[in-house]
């Protein structure tokens, strides 16, 4: 086996998979048993989204739970990862001269980190380091930090990308929880192409026709961009590790980056449940 740790992105979906046993979820926790041990995991999520780059520094990060109207039990899970402060030097001074502040006690894991490594790694005994988007910042400067953070790879880091390829919260169909609407699957479809074969020429994605209906905000996109840069150091594409849509108009396809072996996805597709509120038919865009 290869001593670089294997890198990933996970499409999370609904919050509510952190309790969900589905094909995606049951492919999260098969990962988790497929990784070399890690020092510990630097998480790219679409929902630590802010006008700078930062990582968390503290010892024991709390758990956010940053969404409303799900069930009380979504609200009562605790994640109790340790952090890791000295990762938090490493990466600030292995992407220099980009700067990277340190949170030490502002924010912690949000549910883009927890609802996934509750199947990763369930016993949280991994420590875990959140990296902040720069909302401020182009596409391109992401795909370069990304390739910048392939050092830590070679310190057993995983580094995990938390988003979803195509997130249109607008287009969300409750009628369809299992199946994507043909622009969504067309521009997933263009993706895992790119990711696959060519990751570092991922930004031509926005010249897909369907860039405007797939990525109407950039932020659960943005964690992709890092394995892609990921896969551009390391002169190769990635693998897929599962596939499909919820919803209509969300992608939880997911890739794994030097994975021996892509862990076998069993169980059906079950989208995890949606809050209160969402109309039962979307603008369908």
């Amino acid at each position: 086996m290869s001593t670089t740790m294997p890198a990933a992105f996970v499409g999370h979906g609904s919050p509510m998979n952190a309790l969900e046993r589905n094909r995606w979820t049951e492919s999260w926790r098969a990962l988790g048993e497929a990784l070399p041990r890690p020092r510990a995991v630097l998480v790219i999520s679409a929902h630590w989204y802010i006008n700078a780059t930062a990582v968390t520094a503290m010892p024991r990060p709390r758990t956010i739970h940053d969404f409303f109207g799900f069930p009380q039990d979504l609200f009562a899970v605790d994640y109790p990862a340790a952090g890791a402060p000295e990762l938090a030097e490493e990466v600030a001074e292995i992407v220099k001269p980009t700067w990277v502040g340190a949170d030490v006690d502002s924010w912690g894991l949000d549910h883009g980190t927890w609802s996934v490594l509750a199947h990763v790694f369930p016993g949280a005994d991994v420590p875990v380091v959140q990296l902040s988007i720069d909302a401020t910042k182009p596409l391109e400067y992401h795909l370069d930090l990304g390739a910048r953070l392939a050092p830590l790879r070679e310190r057993g880091v995983l580094v995990l990308g938390s988003g979803n390829v195509v997130h249109n919260l607008a287009g969300m169909d409750a009628r369809r929880p299992e199946s994507g609407f043909d622009w969504a699957q067309r521009f997933d479809e263009a993706a895992r192409a790119v990711l696959t074969g060519e990751p570092e020429e991922v930004l031509r994605l926005r010249e897909a026709g369907d860039w405007a209906a797939a990525v109407p905000t950039p932020d659960h996109l943005v964690p992709v961009l890092y394995l892609a840069g990921l896969g551009a150091a390391a002169g190769h594409g990635a693998d897929v590790l599962v596939d499909g849509y919820a919803y209509g108009s969300l992608s939880m396809t997911s890739y794994t980056l030097d994975l021996d072996g892509t862990p076998a996805t069993t169980g059906a597709d079950h989208a995890a449940p949606l809050p209160d509120g969402v109309p039962p038919e979307s603008t369908n865009i």
